[in-house]
């Protein structure tokens, strides 16, 4: 791997998520040598709403990272590159003369656009924008948040097409400001999230930037998920720190977690969830609503993924915590719901933000359903977790529908460590669940992209040695059991829909 000269050295790891900034800073074996994370806002300014305050997320990242920075100096631990990694679809749109924002960051969870997606698939664009992008026509996507802040903040319009105004999704803002507005660009990753990017030319699409009246001049310049993303300018960090890899942190998860052959499948449990299939060189279309997206791109070839998103996993559980009062902790909800044998019959479907995969219907919201007077705080807890094993459930079973049956399921991210959940998911998918000895599964795979790019790493083979196996979950449940429970599940689902 690396030679003698960069043994003492870390990869730092910028782990900018939906709730929370880490930083992480990993030795080229794998291990955790230092970390820092801070939490920040919210924000809901109308239902539906979803937003993040862009300057604090740039304060956030800031503030690890140079905590973690501090602590490697006392260590005299150098740092080779830095890795970095983002909550994808959020939508930042800022003026190249300032670095400021114009608006809010637009959070991937939002739904103001429904309507205008409504429109675009009313009018026939469904097909081509599936067919160039693997996506849908859905608010989740960047495309149409963009076009909403152009078209609602004052003079924005007119500053885009004087190529005033700079487009990107949460890499690219801070790589900007990392560089001090040196570098405007994104890895495929994230460009293949945006539904303006064709991901079978590998190219922004000008006609789908005509489609959501999107000024290609705004758009970022696309890289390799492993490479040059220019160096942090010394005045912010103090230091001029390469920038060697990038991936949005569905797909850096992916990395992290070695799924680098076809067929391998993970699934990444944060304030959503994301199950993400490896499908090689091939371009899967679903049949069954899933996604097509591109893995990661190295030495500039593509591999591609299948993917299922789930809104709410961890936003259930601190939906719980903080909604509901159930608990003061979000670890405590394993104990609450392992109070009880089962939820009695409750199910919770958590659309708070309308559902995802394989439903996509921006418009339902979510309910607590089967409630009796026998029903309590452990009931209610139970029902929480189990449904983001149905959830699961859902996208497995429209893999199979697509012909597509894995032989197990890698899991990462907070809820992976509650052994309750991983118990549930093993029953109600029918497969055997692994979770790795390396709990940062996205964090470690923009630090292994980052070793790639600065040469630490010279293969995927390389990183594939570092993952190691910490616990696997077998099914228990009988068939029967599991059909009823989620013939339940399917009738509460169907109850919220709208579309």
């Amino acid at each position: 791997m690396g030679g003698s000269k960069t043994a003492e050295g870390v990869l730092l790891s910028i782990d900018q998520g939906t709730s929370s900034s880490r930083a992480i800073a990993f030795s080229t074996a794998g291990a955790v040598v230092a970390m820092e994370q801070q939490a920040f806002e919210q924000l809901y300014p109308a239902s539906g709403w979803v937003e993040h305050d862009a300057e604090v997320i740039w304060a956030t990242v800031i503030s690890t990272a140079r905590a973690v920075m501090k602590r490697l100096r006392e260590k005299k631990r150098p740092i080779i590159a830095i890795g970095l990694t983002n909550q994808r679809e959020t939508t930042v749109v800022w003026d190249r003369r300032t670095g400021v924002p114009l608006y809010n960051a637009i959070v991937w969870q939002d739904r103001r656009t429904a309507e205008r997606c409504r429109k675009l698939a009313d009018d026939g664009h469904e097909r081509e924008v599936t067919e160039k992008t693997g996506l849908r026509l859905d608010p989740y996507f960047s495309a149409t948040k963009l076009a909403w802040i152009l078209d609602r903040v004052p003079g924005a319009r007119d500053a885009a097409k004087a190529g005033h105004i700079a487009f990107g999704t949460v890499d690219s803002f801070l790589i900007w400001r990392l560089t001090r507005g040196r570098l405007h660009v994104t890895d495929v990753t994230n460009a293949s999230r945006t539904a303006l990017f064709d991901i079978r030319n590998g190219c922004w699409d000008e006609a789908l930037c005509s489609l959501f009246d999107v000024p290609m001049s705004s758009l970022p310049e696309v890289r390799d998920s492993a490479g040059d993303f220019g160096v942090t300018d010394t005045a912010i960090l103090g230091e001029a720190l390469p920038i060697r890899g990038v991936a949005g942190d569905q797909q850096a998860a992916l990395i992290g977690q070695a799924c680098f052959e076809e067929g391998d499948l993970k699934s990444t449990y944060g304030t959503g969830a994301f199950m993400v299939l490896n499908t090689g060189r091939h371009l899967v279309r679903s049949a069954n609503r899933l996604l097509s997206t591109i893995a990661y791109q190295l030495d500039g070839k593509v591999t591609y993924a299948l993917e299922g998103s789930i809104m709410s996993a961890g936003a259930t559980i601190q939906w719980l915590r903080d909604g509901l009062a159930l608990v003061s902790r979000a670890p405590e909800v394993e104990a609450l719901a392992s109070s009880v044998p089962d939820a009695g019959g409750v199910y919770l479907v958590p659309a708070f933000t309308g559902l995802g995969a394989p439903y996509w219907d921006p418009d339902a919201r979510g309910a607590i359903i089967g409630l009796s007077r026998a029903t309590g705080r452990g009931e209610i807890a139970r029902a929480g977790l189990d449904s983001v094993a149905y959830q699961t459930r859902d996208l497995l079973d429209a893999m199979a529908a697509d012909e597509i049956r894995p032989a197990m399921l890698k899991v990462d991210g907070g809820m992976a460590q509650n052994g309750l959940f991983l118990q549930r998911l093993a029953d109600i998918l029918n497969l055997p669940i692994l979770r790795p000895k390396m709990a940062e599964s996205t964090a470690f795979g923009a630090a292994c992209l980052a070793g790639l790019g600065c040469g630490v790493f010279h293969s995927l083979d390389d990183i594939a040695r570092l993952w190691e196996a910490d616990a696997r979950c077998e099914p228990r449940m009988d068939a029967a059991t599991r059909e009823r429970e989620l013939a339940g599940w399917r009738d509460a689902v169907q109850r919220v829909r709208t579309c």
